[in-house]
């Protein structure tokens, strides 16, 4: 693994040098654009206004305008200099009970690896965490932004997961959301049954992406000329005073013994 940020964890007067990695790979299909009338391929160009022509990346730099056609020019080393601590330092500036975060804020896992000569203080850090049964409130800047992360123990290392400020969590204020009605005591009684027939721990290496396969497939039968059947049909939506009915009948199919294990996608 390559790291992605060279820095010190902080808390308090402790510096532990640390290196970050990425610790999540999100997989997808990739796809080309193309011109539907001939299939040549769509390639996206950065022209210069003044010249008309294509610029290169390496004549290319980040500017603000300031004023109306007036612009600074920005490079990387700029940003560090605007805060040279803020840009080396993952700083944690309080210490939280976990359940406190909710799950909405989480954006982005990262792995934090010691740097040579740190495995003691990192490894404190690591069973205070532990012991106190607390994770860190952290800050830190990492591609020219400044985020805030939660510093934990995962496993028997310490990951920094960043959080979305709370000003980037849209207000749904605008959805219409039912009021909270009297329930019917049977419907909740048999909810509450199948919840807790189904209910199981989790096992993160049994959920996998199989629509992602699925399409493989159809890929595969359209590069042979095969006509596409959809295999399942779009589900029907639950009629008010057929929900009594429905949750039993979901209940008695997941009590029916199975001879091969459920499938989970």
């Amino acid at each position: 693994m390559r790291s992605i940020w060279k820095g010190a964890l902080s808390f308090g007067l402790v510096n532990i040098p640390v290196h970050m990695y990425t610790a999540s790979l999100e997989k997808e299909l990739s796809f080309v654009l193309l011109h539907k009338k001939d299939l040549s391929r769509v390639r996206y160009v950065r022209i210069c206004e003044v010249e008309n022509k294509e610029i290169p990346w390496q004549e290319i730099v980040k500017g603000y305008e300031y004023k109306k056609g007036d612009f600074v020019i920005l490079q990387d080393k700029d940003f560090e200099k605007a805060n040279l601590k803020k840009t080396k330092t993952i700083e944690i500036v309080h210490f939280i009970k976990e359940n406190e975060i909710d799950s909405i804020y989480y954006v982005k896992p990262y792995y934090l690896e010691p740097a040579k000569n740190a495995e003691k203080a990192y490894g404190l850090l690591r069973e205070a965490l532990k012991k106190s049964k607390k994770v860190g409130l952290a800050k830190y800047v990492l591609r020219n932004r400044e985020h805030f992360a939660v510093v934990k123990v995962h496993e028997n290392m310490i990951i920094l997961n960043q959080l979305r400020y709370q000003t980037e969590v849209l207000r749904a204020q605008d959805l219409k959301i039912p009021s909270i009605e009297k329930i019917n005591p049977k419907e909740m009684n048999i909810a509450i049954a199948l919840i807790d027939h189904l209910t199981t721990s989790f096992k993160p290496k049994e959920y996998k992406d199989t629509f992602t396969e699925e399409v493989k497939q159809i890929i595969k039968q359209k590069s042979k000329g095969r006509p596409i059947h959809p295999k399942t049909q779009e589900p029907k939506i639950s009629k008010v005073h057929d929900i009594m009915t429905l949750l039993q009948n979901s209940l008695e199919k997941e009590k029916k013994p199975k001879n091969k294990k459920r499938k989970l996608s």
